[in-house]
């Protein structure tokens, strides 16, 4: 975090992290964990995924991931949950500890699709028959 993130004289905590975070960024995406593609069928499903607006692809430490630009609905203008005390329970177990406020999660991509474009691109070169593989011989 840079000293122009950080009001003056305020110390950030996890009590009032998420009040100083622009844009309230963990709420506009939602990430779903999938299962280490290997085969080309499992790579040409995560191509079409990316095909759709809105979804990018990453690896991490922890795996592989789907992740999708959504904005949650209760999301109120001022960046506060509208609905917090009866909020989801992925929401409550949510530890803002260290978060994107912190560091960008980016910096912990393995690997990143930021689209169809990307991954078709890691395909061709990881799979040397990915062009023919439509192609009867």
């Amino acid at each position: 975090m840079t000293d122009e993130q950080q009001p003056f004289n305020v110390e950030v905590n996890s009590d009032n992290k998420c009040d100083l975070c622009e844009g309230s960024k963990c709420c506009n995406y939602i990430t779903q964990g999938i299962d280490t593609p290997r085969s080309m069928d499992e790579f040409d499903t995560l191509l079409w995924q990316l095909a759709h607006k809105n979804n990018q692809a990453y690896k991490d430490e922890d795996g592989w991931f789907l992740l999708v630009y959504t904005t949650c609905q209760f999301l109120q203008s001022d960046g506060r949950c509208d609905i917090y005390e009866t909020r989801p329970q992925m929401c409550r177990d949510y530890s803002n500890d260290y978060c994107e406020y912190d560091a960008p999660a980016e910096e912990g991509f393995e690997l990143f699709f930021d689209g169809y474009d990307s991954l078709l691109q890691y395909c061709q070169k990881r799979f040397k028959r990915w062009d023919k593989r439509f192609t009867s011989e």
